[in-house]
C-alpha cells in the first residue's frame, strides 16, 4: 500500500486505526470494505494464497535486533500476525497468539508478529507487549524507499488484524484477515506441524 510521501507517520498511524474507522477511504486512494467481524479491509489489496511462497522480509524486533525470514525458514513453521497497538481486534486477539506460542513452541512453531505502527511508537509497542506479558517476537514493519511497507505489502495485508501461517518449506498455508477463533488457529497449527 502506498502512503503520501508528505505523512509518512500521519499516514501508517491511519492504517493502523482501521478497526475504527470503518468506512471511510484511505489516503484518498483506497475505500475501505468492512470483512465479516466488522474489521475494515482496504479494497484492491491482493492478499498472499495458500501454497505461495512466504515474501522474505528483513525487519528489526522490538529491542532492535534484526530478523530476516530467510535465515529462519527450513527450521520451523511460523505464524506471521500483522497488527497494530490501535487496533482493538488485534488487541483482543493477542492472548490467544500467545497461547499458541506457549502451546506450540517446543513443537517447532515460532510465532512473530508485526507491528504496522512505525519506529516512531516502538516504545510503546514494547510497553504494551511488556505490559500485557507477552512473550512471542514482535517486529517492526517500516516504510522503504517507494513509501510502501516492507513486509505487509509483499504479504498483501489489507487490515489488521491479519495472519499468515508458513509451514516448514516457508509456503504460505493459511491466510487470513481478521480473527480466528481459538480452535480455527489451533488446527491450522497441528495440520502445519504434522508435515
Amino acid at each position: 500500500m502506498r502512503v503520501p510521501a508528505t505523512t509518512p507517520l500521519l499516514s501508517v498511524m491511519f492504517f493502523c486505526c482501521m478497526a475504527f474507522v470503518a468506512g471511510t477511504a484511505l489516503a484518498e486512494e483506497k475505500a475501505m470494505t468492512p470483512l465479516a467481524g466488522g474489521i475494515p479491509m482496504i479494497e484492491g489489496i491482493k492478499m498472499l494464497e495458500v501454497g505461495t511462497a512466504a515474501p522474505d522480509f528483513s525487519v528489526k524486533d522490538s529491542d532492535g535486533k534484526p530478523f530476516r525470514l530467510s535465515e529462519e525458514k527450513g527450521k520451523k513453521a511460523f505464524l506471521l500476525v500483522f497488527w497494530s497497538i490501535f487496533c482493538e481486534p488485534c488487541r483482543a486477539e493477542m492472548p490467544v497468539i500467545q497461547k499458541m506460542h506457549e502451546k506450540y513452541r517446543e513443537s517447532g512453531l515460532n510465532v512473530v508478529t508485526i507491528a504496522l505502527d512505525g519506529e516512531p511508537l516502538v516504545g510503546s509497542i514494547a510497553g504494551f507487549i511488556r505490559q500485557e506479558g507477552y512473550t512471542f517476537r514482535v517486529l517492526i514493519d517500516e516504510l522503504d524507499s517507494q513509501e510502501m511497507f516492507k513486509v505487509a505489502d509483499p504479504y498483501g495485508v489489507a487490515g489488521t488484524p491479519t495472519l499468515f501461517l508458513l509451514d516448514r518449506a516457508g509456503k504460505v498455508a493459511l491466510a487470513r484477515a481478521g480473527r480466528l477463533t481459538d480452535e480455527e488457529l489451533e488446527k491450522a497449527i497441528q495440520a502445519v506441524l504434522k508435515k
